[in-house]
């Protein structure tokens, strides 16, 4: 591993490390966030462009260093900024999050997990560069993936940042805008346990699959044509 990629890593082990070691966690939680609920909008009524950039700038580091703590973020976002801006905001910032996550697995990993294991993973690889949009925008779309582990294993792949990005923008709205909306009502919420059914769990995985389901409709339409 050369130089660059050893500082990187050392300065992310250290900012990982800081978060557990000095439990910066308590500060991401749903009690902690109702108890200051009002301290925070007070504040955001004084300061908006403050507020807005350095949560901004917050949600993306949280998200970059996959820690523990996105879910509480959005319902905070909706809870102080109101659904629309909310929605805007957490979008962009996860989306940005985890495409230096994205970057920096593939900076640092890519190459000795390619030169190792290339052989094998050809025909990942293949199937990747063919229909890696569709694959991450099924994976963003079913909550049984957790986001980050996405981020990271996508990094060691041959799929290009901007696909990662909008794809990851795209396939992330949905969920968003449901975790953005229970923060609107913040007082009513008492766990995150609650807030994705079985149902929308469901409707989600059927989102996900439509875009196979349409490309496969379009590949027999051509064929019967031939």
């Amino acid at each position: 591993m050369n130089v660059k990629k050893l500082a990187l890593l050392i300065v992310i082990a250290a900012l990982v490390a800081s978060y557990f070691v000095f439990d910066l966690g308590q500060y991401l939680s749903l009690d902690y966030l109702k108890e200051q609920r009002g301290a925070f909008q007070a504040l955001a009524a004084e300061q908006p462009v403050l507020v807005l950039g350095g949560f901004f700038l917050l949600y993306v580091a949280v998200t970059a260093l996959s820690l523990p703590g996105a879910a509480i973020m959005t319902l905070a976002a909706g809870a102080l900024f109101g659904f629309w801006a909310a929605l805007l905001l957490v979008s962009f910032a996860s989306s940005v999050g985890a495409t230096l996550a994205f970057l920096a697995s593939r900076f640092l990993f890519k190459d000795a997990v390619q030169s190792r294991f290339g052989e094998r993973l050809k025909k990942i690889n293949a199937g990747v560069e063919k229909d890696g949009a569709f694959y991450l925008f099924t994976l963003r779309l079913i909550p049984a993936f957790p986001f980050f582990v996405i981020n990271l294993v996508m990094g060691l792949t041959p799929l290009k940042t901007w696909t990662f990005y909008w794809v990851s923008q795209v396939g992330m709205l949905a969920g968003t805008a449901v975790y953005v909306n229970a923060g609107t009502q913040l007082g009513e919420l008492d766990s995150l346990s609650g807030l994705l059914s079985v149902d929308l769990i469901g409707a989600f995985v059927l989102l996900g699959l439509f875009p196979w389901l349409a490309k496969a409709v379009m590949a027999f339409l051509q064929a019967r044509k031939v």
